[in-house]
């Protein structure tokens, strides 16, 4: 990719800023993607996949928790958005994910609320049956034994 990565360094600067600063800039971001046409967003997903694994494992997962939990605080509609923009690139190209420490993640899933995971697997799990059946297939290949009984997938 010879275009500069521009979602993606501010994932990385979103990713060391203090939590103060972190979450409001996150959630305008996020309120941003959501106003975007297709084409960008599917642009903002692929850096946002490019960009994660390039990101120190500590710092990324005080950002992707922080990003989960904003996502708790939408509406299903842009759960649905966000979740299943990320799922249909990761289906078509599934070698994305393999650079992401998916065990820490899954970890950091699991390291929120009770009610917050419910709304997180529900969206997800809906999603993800409403795939086809090899879509189905290559999503459950890339995601971890304990995150696929823990999602219900």
């Amino acid at each position: 990719m010879s275009e500069p990565n521009y979602a993606g360094n501010i994932i990385v600067n979103l990713a060391g800023l203090p939590e103060f600063l972190r979450k409001p800039i996150l959630l305008k971001r996020l309120s941003e993607f959501f106003s975007m046409p297709q084409k960008d967003r599917r642009e903002i997903i692929n850096n946002a996949l490019q960009a994660g694994p390039t990101i120190q494992f500590d710092k990324f997962s005080t950002l992707f928790k922080t990003w989960l939990e904003i996502l708790c605080n939408l509406s299903e509609e842009q759960r649905t958005i966000m979740f299943s923009n990320y799922i249909t690139e990761i289906v078509d190209h599934p070698e994305k994910i393999v650079l992401f420490h998916l065990d820490g993640i899954f970890e950091i899933y699991m390291s929120l609320s009770k009610e917050q995971k419910a709304i997180l697997s529900k969206s997800i799990r809906r999603i993800i049956m409403s795939l086809d059946e090899d879509s189905r297939k290559k999503i459950r290949l890339t995601i971890p034994d304990r995150a696929r009984k823990e999602l219900g997938v």
